[in-house]
């Protein structure tokens, strides 16, 4: 129910934009995340956002990514700019559904592969 692309090979110093289609399914949707699993590490939150437009994004990546999504388009985006190897793992996008009172489901992309070389 979520498709990801746009991972692939880059450089140092170079662009990659991923994309995450949602399906038209999933609705009331109040989080919008992008994850990654660095090679030997556990997965990590890179950057999210909640319904309303608000945005967060981890410190390492802070100025360079950027988080996104297309209503129109049903999807969302990670905007990757001044790639550094350390960037380099397999990127998830991951949504939440729900509320406290009837809990919370959670969907995730079948991620997509990013490596940067140096």
């Amino acid at each position: 129910q979520l498709q990801a692309s746009g991972g692939g090979l880059a450089q140092a110093g170079g662009s990659l934009r991923l994309s995450c289609v949602v399906s038209g399914t999933i609705d009331s949707i109040n989080a919008y995340n992008w994850y990654r699993r660095a090679p030997g590490k556990s997965r990590e939150l890179v950057a999210g956002m909640i319904s309303s437009g608000l945005t967060n994004v981890k410190d390492s990546v802070k100025g360079r990514f950027t988080i996104s999504r297309d209503n129109a388009k049903n999807t969302l985006y990670l905007q990757m700019n001044s790639l550094k190897p350390e960037d380099t793992g397999v990127y998830y996008c991951h949504v939440t559904v729900g509320n406290i009172n009837v809990g919370y489901t959670n969907y995730w992309g079948q991620g997509t592969l990013v490596t940067v070389s140096s």
